[in-house]
């Protein structure tokens, strides 16, 4: 399987950068292929709702690396997003990702499971994330392979100092 991870921490280094990149581990040790892609390298800018991509076999009117990254979208067959959870829902920049694979609404995708691993500094703050990963697997007809937690994370690498990064390791290991 083609798994694509995208981060959507404004952090480098973040501990959901941590977290993806264990559970990136876990998937390849268990024979997947996985790309890994952080929204802080990238700058995505909020879908317009023009359409113009419904016209243009899914290409976006804007000009900025989302283009870059549906192309990682096109070949992946899973998708994971990791966020923090910021104000009880995944950070803008993740909800910009989110926003912009409306560019392939009618071509359509490749993908065909997805999934979260969230973050956050309190627990019970993820039911607004966990209800759009709900509706977007519904939607679209795609699995919901889950969301995998880990709240507590006060600060920088401070997964590190607990159990979060085996249970993301594990959770890539069975990803399938």
């Amino acid at each position: 399987m083609n798994i694509l991870v995208v981060t959507g921490s404004p952090r480098k280094g973040s501990n959901t950068d941590l977290m993806a990149s264990a559970f990136a581990e876990g998937a390849q040790e268990a024979g997947h292929d996985v790309t890994v892609r952080h929204l802080h390298e990238h700058k995505v800018e909020p879908c317009l709702a023009c359409e113009y991509c419904f016209a243009h076999d899914g290409t976006c009117v804007q000009k900025d690396a989302m283009n870059e990254l549906l192309a990682d979208v096109d070949a992946a067959d899973a998708l994971v997003v990791a966020s923090p959870i910021y104000w009880f829902d995944v950070s803008a920049q993740s909800k910009c990702f989110i926003d912009r694979l409306y560019a392939r609404a009618r071509k359509g995708f490749s993908i065909k499971a997805f999934a979260f691993l969230l973050d956050s500094g309190s627990p019970g703050v993820y039911a607004a994330a966990e209800a759009q990963l709900a509706d977007i697997c519904g939607y679209l007809e795609w699995e919901n392979k889950g969301t995998f937690t880990a709240p507590g994370m006060n600060g920088r690498g401070s997964i590190k100092d607990t159990g979060y990064l085996d249970g993301a390791r594990e959770f890539g290991r069975t990803f399938a």
